[in-house]
C-alpha cells in the first residue's frame, strides 16, 4: 500500500512538472511580437527543408549525394 502511494505521488509529480513546462512555454509564446512570429516560421521552414534534403540525400545514396550530382552536371 505504501509503495502504491509513492508511485502515485511520483506520477502526480511528473504530470504536474510536465504541465508546468507546457504552461510556461505557452505564456512565453503569447507575448511574442510579429517579428518573433516571422523568425519562428522561417526557422520552422528551414528545419522542414533540412529534413527534406536529408531524406533526398538518403535516397540518392548517402551524404555525398549532392557532390556527385554536381560532378555529373
Amino acid at each position: 500500500m505504501v509503495i502504491m502511494l509513492f508511485v502515485g505521488a511520483a506520477l502526480f509529480g511528473v504530470l504536474a512538472w510536465a504541465t508546468g513546462v507546457l504552461v510556461r512555454r505557452e505564456r512565453r509564446r503569447l507575448g511574442t511580437s510579429a517579428e518573433a512570429h516571422r523568425i519562428e516560421s522561417a526557422a520552422t521552414r528551414g528545419i522542414r527543408d533540412a529534413r527534406r534534403r536529408a531524406r533526398a540525400l538518403h535516397h540518392t545514396g548517402g551524404s555525398g549525394g549532392i557532390s556527385r550530382m554536381d560532378v555529373r552536371d
